[in-house]
């Protein structure tokens, strides 16, 4: 048997195999404030990760970094290295980041360097990397952007070539990164309706753990498009290097983890290849989604905090914006309701203080009105006999209350029994010659398709022409692809769930250009949509369905890993109802706050103590949407929770701390606060008390320092079932 060792390769190799080309070594360095990504062209004209960690002092330690090969007892060389963006079919024993099929059959592929440039941009600078076939006209980009201030890169691959027939990619990622650590531990989020972003850690091991989803659109319900990778040690809040990575990508995507034969790791986030034998023809490009990650030396809360504050300045929607609150009606009167009993919420809306009313599903169809959920999908007019006077009136109505109006439409899906489906079967997802399996009674529109894209658009374009003074859009998407055929695409099935999802974007694309003030919640049943591409062009998503205070803690909990308080869309409701209303509101004012009840079903007390709870809200929504956050009591860990938000400018900040369920006579410990300024003097205050009562907070009304409170804390916690202290901080 022939051992195998690593060694650094020398210039006496070269030529040792023809696949080699004689070059000079190049060093391509991609750095962040804190953090250095370092490619290197090697001798034999391939690309290579060399480094990836702290930054580098020294401009001329890159010069220290050479590629690996390994080399067998008999003296022959494998080059085999941390490849950049591997094909398959060449000398690596392990998972690729490219496969093709080309035209002539030959499935291999090997990539050498060509150029690079580096330019400026908002907020940090971008890399292009050209790499080259040497046997085939295939060539592939390899895109960085480093966002300095951050920490944070994204980076895609763009794949093109010039054969003379169409090519067959059957992988293609958008990254591959690389570690060499002692142990590896995965942190994942997997989901279920009104059970989304649970959090679950395992130690990875020799051989491949893959994340992925295989449905289509809603594509997010079972795993969320995130990870965080914990290095030496398992993920820790404070402390400990860790990875946190997430792709752009509304569709299937796949994360592979594998452990190779020495104990390294490569990562490869991509768009999931199943059932996808995409075709790609001469001259076109096929580019795939973002992947955004960010290294740190100081826990998982630090990484989080480089996403959020990215995301605000340089992704999300209207990052820099403030946020609406709101009154839906959904939990309130369901289907049930008409033009009168609208405009009656509308007024309450005014008087809890919220900015908008929000209008759900039920408001459109004829032929097929919109009374449940088995019909009407797809027919975008308002339903006549319950408001005749159409979205005008309603309008109209929200201006008379002193409110914004808001709509919800679910305009990618058709159920069967509607005018759409009757006049364009052709333009839903369905297999030929089979029985149909409806998921909620409806089926997918194909957005493939350019016709049905059109469509989609002009639903929305149509609604805000007529209705200028629409305010805002909650945008459902409640069943994944079923019934997995294209007719549009026909003989082309391997393209659908790729195009599909392309299909979607062009469509937000268009309604951002022409439409471009207009804000969206991207809702999908709850948390089923949760990406940073869409987010491109919605202002906040919509975490769960499930509003029980307690399940929303943890769901919260996990989906602030990645995003920021900001995208994040929380209700009051009636769920659990054995939960106070202050512990209901004070839960889902640590995010975008809003209401989904029937404030007839309050007591005076209880109004009275929710219109406190928004103007308190709206006083320190720069605090908690635009200011720093810092998670300091895990769900997970313990019967309890705290999360606190501070000002940019730490003048201001915010302390929300929950008792979930505290066990008989628990040892309560101080919750210590993070972010703060420890030389100034912050006054002490608990808010959001229910009418007539008193804080029992042993520091309210005082004035401590930064450092106290950091150091020291506050005694936040309690040992009853069900209780929150909401605690206002602001410098003297």
């Amino acid at each position: 048997m022939k051992h195998i060792v690593i060694v650094t390769i020398l210039s006496g190799l070269l030529g040792c195999t023809s696949a080699m080309q004689a070059a000079e070594t190049k060093n391509i360095r991609i750095s962040t404030k804190h953090t250095d990504l370092v490619l290197q062209v090697a001798e034999n004209g391939r690309l290579y990760q060399v480094y990836f960690g702290d930054k580098l002092r020294h401009e001329s330690d890159l010069d220290n970094f050479s590629w690996q090969v390994h080399a067998a007892s008999d003296g022959s060389v494998v080059p085999r290295g941390w490849e950049v963006y591997s094909g398959s079919g060449n000398e690596e024993f392990f998972e690729p980041a490219l496969a093709v099929t080309h035209a002539d059959g030959n499935p291999s592929t090997y990539l050498y360097y060509v150029s690079s440039d580096t330019r400026q941009i908002e907020g940090g600078t971008q890399t292009d990397i050209v790499l080259r076939d040497n046997a085939y006209p295939l060539e592939v980009t390899i895109h960085y952007v480093a966002y300095t201030e951050e920490d944070v890169f994204k980076t895609w691959t763009e794949i093109r070539h010039e054969e003379k027939k169409p090519v067959y990619l059957s992988a293609y990622a958008s990254t591959m990164l690389y570690f060499s650590a002692s142990n590896y531990y995965l942190t994942e989020f997997s989901s279920d309706w009104a059970k989304e972003a649970q959090m679950s850690t395992q130690p990875l091991r020799p051989g491949k753990k893959i994340l992925d989803t295989k449905l289509g659109s809603r594509a997010a319900m079972h795993m969320h498009p995130f990870f965080i990778l914990g290095l030496d040690q398992p993920v820790s809040e404070h402390q400990g290097q860790v990875l946190l990575g997430t792709i752009g990508w509304t569709g299937n995507f796949r994360f592979t983890f594998e452990v190779d034969n020495v104990g390294n790791l490569r990562v490869i986030s991509a768009i999931n290849p199943y059932a996808s034998r995409y075709e790609l023809k001469r001259e076109q490009t096929f580019t795939t989604p973002e992947f955004i990650f960010t290294l740190s030396n100081n826990g998982v809360g630090q990484g989080s905090r480089n996403l959020q504050n990215w995301a605000r300045h340089y992704q999300l929607k209207d990052g820099m914006k403030p946020r609406m609150t709101l009154l839906n009606n959904w939990e309130n009167t369901g289907f049930n309701f008409n033009q009168d009993i609208l405009a009656e919420l509308m007024v309450e809306a005014k008087d809890l203080g919220v900015d908008m009313f929000l209008l759900d599903d039920g408001w459109f169809g004829n032929k097929y009105p919109r009374k449940n959920d088995h019909a009407g999908l797809g027919d975008w007019e308002v339903t006549h006999e319950k408001l005749p006077g159409g979205i005008p009136a309603l309008t109209e109505a929200a201006k008379k209350a002193g409110v914004k109006f808001g709509l919800w439409i679910e305009p990618e899906m058709v159920n069967p029994k509607s005018e759409l489906f009757e006049k364009h079967p052709d333009w839903a997802i369905h297999y030929p010659n089979r029985d149909v399996y409806y998921y909620r009674n409806q089926l997918v529109l194909d957005l493939s398709n350019p016709e049905v894209q059109n469509y989609v658009y002009e639903v929305v374009d149509k609604l805000l022409k007529e209705n200028p003074e629409i305010a805002y859009f909650k945008w459902d998407c409640n069943s994944p692809i079923t019934n997995i055929y294209s007719p549009y695409l026909k003989e082309r099935q391997g393209q659908l769930y790729i195009d599909h999802v392309r299909g979607i974007y062009h469509v937000l694309e268009r309604i951002k250009e022409n439409h471009p003030n207009i804000p969206m919640m991207l809702c999908s049943g709850g948390g089923a949509r949760c990406d940073y591409e869409a987010l491109k062009y919605f202002t906040e998503f919509w975490c769960s369905d499930d509003t029980d205070p307690v399940e929303r803690l943890y769901i919260q909990w996990g989906f602030s890993h990645i995003f920021p308080a900001k995208a994040m869309c929380a209700h009051v409701t009636s769920w659990n109802k054995s939960a106070s209303i202050k512990f209901r509101t004070d839960v889902a004012s640590m995010c975008k706050l809003g209401f989904d009840i029937g404030l007839k079903e309050l007591s005076a007390e209880e109004l009275e103590y929710c219109r406190h709870a928004v103007n308190n809200w709206k006083q320190l929504q720069s605090a908690i949407m635009d200011g720093t956050q810092y998670r300091l009591v895990s769900p997970y860990e313990c019967n309890h929770m705290a999360v606190n938000y501070v000002s940019l400018d730490r003048k201001t900040a915010v302390l929300f701390a929950y008792d979930i369920h505290p066990r008989y006579q628990e040892k309560l410990l101080p919750v210590k606060l993070e972010g703060l300024d420890p030389d100034m003097m912050y006054r002490v205050e608990e808010i959001n008390l229910m009418p007539g009562k008193s804080s029992s907070l042993q520091l309210d009304g005082k004035t401590v320092s930064g450092d106290y409170l950091m150091k020291v804390g506050v005694k936040a916690f309690s040992s009853n079932d069900m209780q929150s202290c909401v605690v206002r901080l602001v410098a003297q």
